[in-house]
């Protein structure tokens, strides 16, 4: 829904619902119905959020899910190298961190460390901090980079759950492998996230929430590395 994905966007952006109605010249009361699905953006308004996210009208306004297959930025890597790609990333999910394997040596001081290799791919993730965090994934092919994430996140409140995100981070799917699926629920717990642009150049937030209150968050950027 539109509302959901003005909500994502703004959020990716660090944008509060003030500062995004400034950049937009309107009121912060217009923004909030907009993303409560009370009320509709106009054409002219349509065209200034594209614009400033940088993602098409057809993306706001139609229903779609985690993108891979939109459009993309960087046609360097074959189709077939970007499903591999994709395919290992998933693997690697479920063999580090959110398969609750042991961190390797630390790369800096009081961070965490992991690592996974299959065949030509090889994959590491580190992070530092806990309850605010901040880290970053990548993936090599013979050596060479050709995926990077940045992830930022807290948590929000003492009900969060490691283990619940970990179970969400491990039932990612090809559809949207960027970090959990787009809603993920286990008793208490559901999990969601939005997600602007598709592998190649992408940009996302995702949220966990205990009985209706929000305990955790994070932003999450990346995509395709391009050589020179």
């Amino acid at each position: 829904m539109l509302s959901d994905k003005l909500q994502a966007l703004r959020k990716s952006k660090g944008f509060t619902q003030e500062m995004l109605a400034q950049q937009l010249q309107v009121s912060r009361q217009a923004v909030a119905k907009w993303e409560s699905g009370m009320a509709y953006p106009d054409i002219l308004n349509l065209v200034q959020i594209s614009e400033l996210f940088h993602v098409t009208i057809d993306y706001l306004v139609k229903d779609q899910e985690c993108g891979v297959g939109i459009e993309c930025l960087n046609k360097d890597c074959l189709e077939e190298d970007i499903v591999r790609l994709i395919e290992f990333r998933l693997e690697a999910n479920t063999q580090t961190y959110a398969g609750y394997m042991t961190p390797v040596k630390e790369t800096r001081p009081m961070s965490y460390d992991y690592e996974y290799q299959q065949g030509d791919f090889y994959y590491y993730d580190t992070w530092i901090g806990g309850e605010v965090f901040s880290g970053e994934e990548a993936i090599w092919k013979n050596g060479k980079a050709v995926y990077a994430m940045n992830y930022c996140g807290r948590t929000l409140d003492e009900r969060f759950s490691g283990d619940f995100l970990k179970e969400a981070l491990r039932a990612a799917t090809k559809e949207c492998p960027y970090r959990g699926p787009q809603e993920y629920e286990s008793g208490q717990y559901r999990y969601k996230t939005q997600v602007n642009g598709d592998i190649y150049w992408f940009q996302g937030y995702e949220e966990i929430y205990c009985q209706e209150m929000k305990v955790y968050e994070c932003f999450y950027h990346g995509g395709i590395m391009k050589s020179n």
